[in-house]
């Protein structure tokens, strides 16, 4: 396989991971719509209380999706510190969305309904979505070494066949 080629597949991992994480996410993005407004305009909560409640019950969900769909062949001899790391990456994007919800809410005074779905779900869900894609697949699900000694492998036999191949020619 050429370095093209080796490109081209790893875009193409890239793409297919980041539809999967992005249907996970769009699941987890309704759960957390929900439950942050049944516990908004149902329960009466406080607005960033009902944040954390609807941010906590999406990451249960996410971490099912992606464990068990979008990251399903990665390394899963360590599944305590995959949890543990999952949550607390979770942690921070809690942090991050509903601090802008805090931010937006209780600092600017944009207290309507529209304002904090806007907030907590648009802006604040944005910026720590793009966060997890990165440290889940940096930190959290990482490949097998198996799979990668096997890619590299196929990958240095794919350049040495095209070598040996130009010589010929």
């Amino acid at each position: 396989m050429s370095e093209r080629g080796a490109l081209r597949t790893r875009l193409d991992r890239l793409v297919r991971e980041l539809a999967k994480f992005g249907a996970v996410g769009a699941v987890g993005f309704v759960v957390n719509a929900i439950v942050f407004n049944v516990c908004v305009h149902y329960f009466d909560l406080a607005v960033v209380r009902s944040g954390v409640i609807a941010t906590a019950v999406a990451i249960g969900t996410n971490y099912l999706g992606n464990r068990y769909w979008t990251y399903r062949s990665s390394d899963k001899r360590g599944r305590s510190r995959e949890l543990t790391l999952f949550l607390l990456f979770s942690g921070v994007g809690l942090v991050i969305e509903n601090g802008v919800l805090a931010l937006s809410h209780y600092g600017l005074g944009f207290t309507s309904t529209l304002a904090d779905n806007v907030a907590k779900n648009v802006i604040g869900l944005g910026i720590a979505t793009v966060f997890r894609f990165w440290s889940y697949r940096t930190w959290v699900f990482r490949e097998t070494p198996e799979r990668d000694a096997v890619e590299t492998a196929e990958s240095f036999l794919g350049d040495r066949r095209t070598v040996q191949v130009d010589r010929v020619t």
